[in-house]
């Protein structure tokens, strides 16, 4: 096992705690092969079920759990719901068959952080797991880059947004925040929208900052489906219009 690297600063960084949930015994024993020549990541249990997974992360309370979508018994999905209620800190990084926008849409309602395919390479997934330890949501990355996924997911939220009572009209953003926040979820880069709003790039991403914490929302992601679903923007999807 190699030592706890060193961070900013000069300061010791503990490896981040992780759990495996795979079915597969032979999947496990590579991943903690590979984790085991990290200094990042520190393997504390092993489940081949999402019931012993459950049990599991209430027994060591990771960091970190990287979780199958096909397990025996309870799906991923489900497991992921559990630990998230039971343990709202722990970050969710689940490896599927494939990226299906439906699924993403059911893993961003499980509080998954981070949604993979299977065959992942090494690298990425390393590159997810220290997002997810940084406190990001890299799932919300693969909405915005996928135009297939993204039209998926928006149109389902859209529906729940119209199938919704919702509580608050009332929009918190200026008129000018809520013409951003439409371009934001157009797919628009923070050049894009400065351009067609005849603004600069910063005033673009201090109005962005400003969105985030009027909404109390990590990312530009969050902030599109809070408005969405409260009926504060619409977004036109692909062969809209």
């Amino acid at each position: 096992m190699l030592e706890p690297h060193t961070g900013e600063q000069g300061v010791r960084v503990s490896p981040a705690t992780i759990v495996l949930v795979h079915a597969h015994e032979l999947y496990r024993q590579g991943l903690r092969s590979n984790f085991s020549n990290t200094a990042d990541f520190r393997v504390v249990g092993e489940a081949s079920n999402g019931q012993q997974a459950i049990q599991l992360v209430d027994n060591t309370d990771p960091d970190l759990v990287l979780l199958s979508m096909e397990l025996p018994g309870i799906n991923g999905l489900e497991v992921a719901r559990a630990i998230r209620r039971a343990h709202p800190n722990v970050g969710v990084v689940l490896l599927s068959p494939s990226v299906d926008g439906p699924q993403v849409v059911k893993a961003i309602r499980a509080g998954i952080a981070c949604y993979l395919p299977r065959n992942v390479s090494w690298e990425k997934l390393l590159h997810g797991l220290n997002q997810v330890q940084r406190g990001e949501y890299p799932i919300n990355e693969l909405v915005l880059s996928l135009p297939e996924v993204a039209s998926q997911v928006l149109a389902t939220f859209r529906q729940m947004a119209a199938d919704e009572d919702t509580q608050s009209i009332y929009s918190p953003l200026s008129p000018r925040e809520l013409q951003v926040l439409e371009l934001v979820a157009a797919g628009r880069t923070n050049k894009e929208i400065a351009q067609e709003l005849d603004i600069s790039n910063q005033t673009v991403k201090n109005h962005v900052s400003s969105i985030l914490r009027k909404l109390a929302v990590n990312d530009r992601t969050q902030a599109v489906i809070y408005a969405m679903r409260r009926g504060w923007i619409k977004v036109a999807l692909p062969g809209e219009g």
